[in-house]
């Protein structure tokens, strides 16, 4: 089937969001698009084409990112168990601030706030804003089914990332090694999910 105007196979996409994040986290986001479309082995115009702008190309690898770390609250299971699908995602959330590029694309975001402004508004809006939007939905679904009581969801959803992140997140960006291994993932992640659902209970 052909494809329609504007848009791109999987596999390219995958290679342009892929090329991005890593290109950003070298030089900041004020890095050409000639140089993301030379890492993703692509013209700049099909990234054009297919995105828009820079900000637009962000607001892609954000929503990727999101989808990975809110996984866990779309599976079939998670709604009658609410308590794993809350500790996954904190898994989840917690492996994303571990990885490398990660940190380093925020930090040079930071430095190139004042130059660009619409795309660190993008890695916002499409990454943490998103990310509580989505855990908040899913914690209005459990308090409207009874198995949790949020009266304000989308406060509860930042007090449980918050809890999750703590420091962790700011040593990442300062450089500094907060010595997460997987027992440690493990262990915060599953007494965060703990002590909310005791604190949430209805």
């Amino acid at each position: 089937m052909p494809r329609i105007a504007g848009q791109i196979d999987v596999s390219k996409n995958e290679a342009i969001l892929d090329a991005a994040i890593e290109v950003f986290a070298e030089r900041g986001v004020t890095a050409s698009m000639e140089d993301i479309a030379r890492r993703a082995c692509v013209s700049k115009q099909t990234i054009y084409n297919h995105y828009g702008s820079k900000a637009d190309l962000v607001r892609a690898v954000m929503d990727r990112r999101v989808h990975e770390i809110t996984a866990s609250l779309d599976a079939p299971s998670s709604v009658e168990r609410p308590g794993a699908a809350l500790a996954e995602f904190a898994r989840v959330l917690l492996q994303a601030v571990m990885r490398p590029q990660g940190p380093a694309f925020l930090r040079m975001a930071m430095l190139g706030v004042s130059e660009m402004p619409e795309v660190a508004a993008a890695i916002y809006e499409a990454g943490a804003r998103a990310s509580r939007q989505r855990l908040a939905a899913f914690l209005q679904l459990e308090t409207d089914a009874g198995r949790l009581a949020c009266p304000d969801p989308m406060q509860a959803a930042e007090f449980f990332a918050g809890m999750v992140l703590g420091s962790l997140q700011m040593a990442t960006l300062l450089g500094v090694d907060p010595h997460l291994d997987e027992a440690r993932i493990d262990h915060i992640a599953t007494e965060a999910a703990a002590r909310f659902m005791r604190a949430y209970a209805p």
